[in-house]
């Protein structure tokens, strides 16, 4: 099993429809995958859901999101009652909460206390981890897809240290190169903090901690608009400067100059905007490399769905490459 979050510190960049996208190739390719929504606004959730799920889910308060599985842990029973959403017999969802975001607090002072070896800190603090395994057990998933929201917060350093993979799905602008910066830092502090307090783990500990061995893998970026193939030269200002921004600031290294996106190894794939097709992906809750002429995918969207299910393709199974 391999545990992969798409994480960014900016936010429009394209994150949820990624994993989305993702998660339904890996189904379509018969990979057992679990997506799971850690992000307060629960847009991964609406995407996969019918309206008609959605407001049965939370207007009647189903206990079957997120939240409905980390409050009993939190509580101290030992089960741990996770919830998953069967979309298609190879592909599970998670569903996200609103009031996830309450739970910051709790996470912000466990992380402060596995400074004095409490159990219970160490239990909090390892607690997306407890779910994943949980999950993952139930569903025999061979891979985890994880959004996350576009901050630098308790929950997303939770997930984080019990993740695999890190992947930065990025939009060619100023902002986005901001935001690799903020991340590459920040994962880093957070790893060697949690490697601090690995090394003060309480010996009577009854639950599995995160190991930390999360490994950023690369970058997606998004969104950009193509002329022949190739991303046009207003994007390309601010793309070409992305593989040495990655480097230094996630990777540590700047040894060695790219001056081209297109020849970066840490560039998974440039991900064309595919504009007239998403809007009907959002109506029919399908991917837009699934879309049919009954969905409104006619006339010259027939090309582009299928041109979009070979590149969606290409992706998953790049990311499958690099995260053995």
């Amino acid at each position: 099993m391999r545990t992969i979050t798409f994480f960014n510190n900016k936010g429009g960049v394209g994150k949820t429809t990624t994993v989305y996208h993702v998660a339904w190739m890996l189904s379509e390719l018969g990979i057992k995958t679990i997506a799971i929504d850690l992000d307060p606004q629960s847009n991964l959730t609406s995407m996969f859901l019918t309206d008609e799920r959605l407001e049965k889910v939370y207007d009647e308060n189903l206990p079957v999101t997120i939240l409905d599985a980390i409050n009993p842990i939190v509580n101290g029973d030992p089960s741990v009652p996770v919830h998953i959403e069967n979309i298609t017999d190879n592909l599970g969802l998670i569903l996200g909460n609103l009031a996830l975001s309450t739970f910051e607090d709790n996470l912000s002072d466990a992380w402060l206390k596995c400074l004095n070896e409490e159990i219970y800190s160490f239990r909090i603090t390892s607690i997306f981890k407890t779910i994943i395994d949980e999950a993952t057990r139930r569903f025999q998933a061979e891979v985890i897809l994880i959004d996350v929201g576009p901050n630098l917060g308790a929950i997303n350093r939770a997930v984080t240290i019990s993740s695999d993979y890190i992947i930065m799905p990025v939009a060619s602008d100023l902002f986005s190169l901001q935001g690799i910066k903020n991340l590459g830092t920040t994962l880093n502090i957070w790893k060697r903090q949690w490697n601090q307090r690995k090394q003060l783990r309480p010996i009577n500990l009854s639950v599995p901690i995160p190991e930390n061995n999360t490994n950023p893998v690369g970058y997606i970026v998004m969104q950009y608009s193509a002329k022949e193939s190739r991303p046009v030269k207003s994007y390309l200002k601010w793309a070409n400067r992305i593989p040495n921004v990655f480097r230094e600031f996630v990777l540590g290294v700047n040894n060695e100059t790219i001056s081209n996106v297109e020849l970066d190894s840490n560039c998974i794939a440039l991900l064309k905007h595919y504009r007239s097709l998403a809007p009907m992906s959002m109506e029919a809750h399908k991917p837009i490399f699934l879309l049919k002429p009954a969905d409104g995918a006619i006339g010259a969207h027939v090309y582009a769905v299928r041109k979009s299910y070979e590149e969606f393709k290409a992706l998953t199974e790049k990311i499958l490459e690099k995260c053995p």
